[in-house]
């Protein structure tokens, strides 16, 4: 019969339609690129200056490649750093990177810095010791690390006090940490990407067993770091060296159109309120679709509604 048919045919419908609703729901996080923590080719501006960042050291920049903290050449240390602070409560960091050299002997690694002070040359891949905020070190050569496979990521949050165990390969400090055997001299370009929700967690995932898959480091809760940062890069070679290269840096302030903060990290509903949030609520990429589409349903099912119920009146007055 016409109207049961017409009653499946809404039934489907709005099935469909609460999936695309639920969807809107879990997708509430939102990310807005920070192009002053951000790097890409040809990293240089006209004056071959970069216009938010500075380097130096060993640092070499090839525009059309790479940006070179340090070339397999012994006792060398290169760094880059941000000239404008990270004042985005939460945020996400990716970094496109290669470490590689010929060789079966190499050393020692680079850093991911995201701390209060900016660049000052030192002992720790080549930035200062007792640094107040977040290193992360991608550590390369092993000096007293027993029952650790190298190389080896680790995460260490200094309190500007705390020197860093450089003859233990900072077991000491570390808040945690991956081995990732394989992340040198690999045939694509490996990634690293760093998420932080303020107070609450920080995230590490790599990229360097296959292209386009992630591989979770680790996850640590109740993770504080200072409120305004800078963010940098270092690398430091000893009697062993490698080429320690950046290739792209992409920074982004994460955020929620629904300003929610009953949830952590975990439901991605933190609000962040740094600088870098916009002063609206910026548009849903694909609302008018969404409009557009429910309005249209919206249509079918009272257009269906009524041909149903005519179609059921006319059989109803044709058996009498």
């Amino acid at each position: 019969m016409a109207f049961p048919s017409v009653l499946s045919l809404l039934s489907v419908l709005l099935a469909a339609w609460s999936p695309l609703a639920g969807a809107q729901e879990a997708d509430d996080v939102k990310t807005i690129p920070l192009r002053t923590h951000s790097l890409q080719q040809p990293y240089l501006d006209s004056d071959m200056q970069s216009r938010w960042f500075d380097y130096g050291g060993s640092t070499v920049i090839r525009t059309d490649q790479y940006i070179r903290l340090t070339s397999q050449h012994p006792s060398q240390a290169g760094w880059l750093f941000s000239r404008v602070p990270l004042t985005a409560t939460n945020w996400e960091i990716e970094v496109e990177f290669g470490i590689h050299g010929t060789g079966n002997l190499f050393g020692d690694g680079m850093a991911m810095w995201v701390t209060k002070d900016r660049a000052q040359q030192g002992t720790v891949f080549g930035m200062k010791d007792k640094f107040e905020g977040l290193g992360l070190f991608f550590d390369t050569y092993k000096n007293n690390r027993p029952g650790v496979v190298f190389p080896y990521i680790m995460a260490m949050v200094g309190d500007g006090q705390t020197s860093y165990d450089q003859a233990n390969d900072g077991k000491a400090n570390e808040l945690a940490g991956c081995s990732v055997r394989g992340i040198r001299n690999t045939e694509f370009n490996t990634r690293a990407r760093i998420t932080y929700f303020q107070d609450k967690q920080l995230t590490v995932d790599v990229m360097y067993k296959k292209e386009d898959e992630w591989t979770r480091c680790f996850e640590v809760s109740n993770v504080k770091l200072p409120s305004v940062t800078y963010l940098g890069f270092s690398a430091e070679t000893g009697e062993l060296s490698d080429n320690h290269d950046i290739y792209k840096v992409e920074t982004k302030n994460l955020y929620s159109p629904s300003g929610s903060t009953n949830r952590g990290p975990a439901g991605s509903k933190e609000y962040s309120r740094g600088k870098g949030r916009p002063n609206s609520t910026p548009k849903k990429s694909g609302g008018w679709f969404w409009f557009f589409l429910k309005f249209l349903i919206f249509g079918l099912v009272v257009a269906g509604g009524y041909v149903g119920y005519t179609l059921y009146r006319a059989r109803q007055r044709d058996r009498f």
